[in-house]
């Protein structure tokens, strides 16, 4: 059990006034019996009315409305976390492929999160797989697998893939970030049959000097039958315990965005993303990204998308 003191700024900035600016934002604690939130403060410029609801994939998400002209919109969240977690991961009931589909049934979610997505290098996938599932593998076992295997075929190397990089060119590259890593994790284990799903959240100083912490970050959720939703990070090639805090789940990225948004304006915008994690023994681990986004609109009535990690992913 452990406390956690996390602080996340995003800030934009416009060359210009913009004006009815309408955002969803996800950085809410995922609720579970995993974690208890014991503070969450949420300041947003202008102070508007946010206003919550819960997602297709049960995230607690929050909508509001800047409609006045503003050159400068910060979201800042300070959260105090405890987690709940066992510090290892209990090792399940042995269940095979097999029997997933009596599990599964015809629960939408799980139909949605076991299909696989199309990939032109399938026969590279076919041949991770041969080797990841043979008959005789549990599904614990494949998926603790198949997450050694990611971490130890593919290369952590910042910058080397953007927001939008697919599937085929992280696979062209064997390298990437964590945002990368869930990305193919998912993939695979979807052409097993293995419902698995995105999540994004922070990673916690721990002391094992893990890739990630003081940013936000990404791992998995594979559906284990007797057990449940059991999160696995392949950028660390660990099981997920009380040193990952949960923010949001869903099929991919596109699901969890933190923030993302509308604006009316013919502004260039800037974006700039601070995460600071600190420990109860008061370490602490921060990151700071500027990221200069290019979109601009051509005239007033134009509206421009914004995301948050447009050209800045989950580390």
């Amino acid at each position: 059990m452990s406390i956690f003191r996390i602080h996340h700024i995003t800030k934009y900035e416009y060359d210009r006034p913009v004006k009815e600016s309408v955002n969803d934002i996800k950085i809410f604690p995922y609720q579970t019996p995993d974690q208890e939130t014991l503070e969450h403060q949420l300041l947003i410029t202008d102070d508007p009315e946010v206003h919550t609801y819960t997602d297709y994939w049960g995230n607690k998400s929050g909508t509001f409305n800047l409609l006045s002209p503003h050159r400068e919109m910060i979201i800042e969240s300070k959260l105090i976390i405890r987690t709940l977690a066992q510090p290892d991961m209990k090792t399940p009931l042995a269940s095979y492929i097999q029997e997933l589909d009596s599990f599964i049934g015809n629960d939408l979610h799980l139909l949605e999160l076991s299909r696989a997505s199309p990939v032109k290098a399938m026969y590279l996938m076919e041949e991770y797989i041969s080797g990841l599932a043979p008959n005789n593998k549990s599904i614990f076992e494949i998926v603790q697998d198949t997450c050694s295997f990611i971490f130890t075929h593919f290369t952590y190397i910042k910058g080397i893939t953007t927001i939008e990089s697919t599937v085929d060119e992280i696979l062209e590259k064997q390298a990437g970030v964590c945002q990368d890593f869930a990305h193919v994790m998912l993939e695979l284990l979807r052409m097993m049959g293995i419902p698995s799903r995105y999540v994004s959240g922070y990673i916690c100083p721990n002391k094992n000097g893990m890739r990630g912490e003081g940013a936000t970050h990404a791992w998995v959720e594979a559906y284990i039958p007797h057990f449940g939703w059991a999160g696995i990070d392949p950028t660390n090639n660990v099981w997920v315990t009380n040193t990952h805090v949960k923010l949001a789940v869903g099929r991919n990225f596109e699901n969890c965005s933190p923030v993302k948004g509308t604006f009316k304006g013919p502004a260039r915008q800037a974006l700039s993303v601070y995460v600071s994690v600190g420990y109860e023994d008061g370490v602490t681990f921060e990151e700071l990204t500027n990221v200069q986004l290019e979109k601009q609109a051509g005239n007033e009535a134009e509206e421009i998308i914004i995301d948050t990690f447009v050209g800045q992913q989950q580390q």
